[in-house]
């Protein structure tokens, strides 16, 4: 197979081309795959948890942690106090507070069945990521 250019004639990129450039979604890449993005659908609740400063999100995840659904509650009063949301522009502030208090509900009857402590500590975990996230931003 001739070769010209650094590239080869069956259309691949060229080894002289810019790799660590941010290929196009959709485009090809050196591999000859296709990029592709992904975005994740959250549900209601997922979507709920509010964005908070760090250290409070911090604070959060070692409540859950050790106390499961009352870091999830406190952070459904953040969301009165202005946390954002994804779900806020939908649904509006009420109906996100409500939402975050009825997951802090769920994590609390269901923790005696392990269920709600697994949930509460991911829950925690979420909110310590969308803190750093938005840290970034």
């Amino acid at each position: 197979m001739a070769q010209k250019d650094g590239g080869t004639e069956q259309g691949r990129v060229k080894t002289e081309d810019n790799l660590g450039a941010k290929a196009m979604a959709g485009g090809p890449t050196a591999g000859g795959g296709v990029v592709v993005e992904v975005r994740e659908k959250k549900g209601p609740l997922r979507a709920a948890i509010p964005t908070m400063p760090f250290p409070l999100a911090v604070i959060c995840l070692f409540l859950n942690t050790f106390i499961p659904g009352l870091g999830t509650f406190i952070s459904a009063f953040t969301v009165l106090c202005g946390a954002r949301s994804e779900l806020i522009s939908e649904r509006g502030v009420c109906c996100v507070f409500w939402l975050n208090v009825a997951a802090a509900l769920i994590q609390i009857l269901t923790a005696v069945i392990m269920v709600g402590w697994i949930m509460s500590i991911f829950w925690g975990m979420d909110m310590v990521i969308l803190a750093s996230a938005a840290l970034w931003v």
